[in-house]
């Protein structure tokens, strides 16, 4: 993996930090915390465009933060588990890879 795909999957681990953080900061360190996590998810995935085709790198982003969220929701909060979402999600990761495998890196217009 390339330092631009790992500033994608940075980003998308950032992604579902703000995202949980939305639904369960309470305080204004939980509020601090999702606004850092929201900074470091956009730059990341801004630099990685720098690189990478915008419109791969935005599905690959969302592809995988919202895979880590239903994720995280089942592992930490307590959503209870159903098959056809995990069934769901897997195919969603499935697009997600190929997009990542069918992808080339642009070249330095410097």
């Amino acid at each position: 993996m390339n330092r631009e795909w790992l500033k994608v999957l940075i980003a998308a681990l950032f992604e579902v930090f703000w995202v949980i953080g939305l639904k369960h900061a309470a305080t204004a360190w939980g509020w601090l915390g999702t606004a850092v996590s929201i900074f470091i998810s956009f730059y990341m995935m801004i630099a990685a465009s720098r690189k990478l085709p915008v419109g791969t790198v935005y599905a690959v982003f969302v592809g995988l933060g919202t895979a880590g969220t239903v994720f995280a929701e089942l592992a930490f909060f307590g959503e209870p588990f159903q098959i056809m979402k995990v069934l769901l999600i897997l195919l969603l990761l499935v697009g997600v890879i190929g997009l990542k495998l069918v992808t080339k890196e642009k070249e330095s217009e410097t």
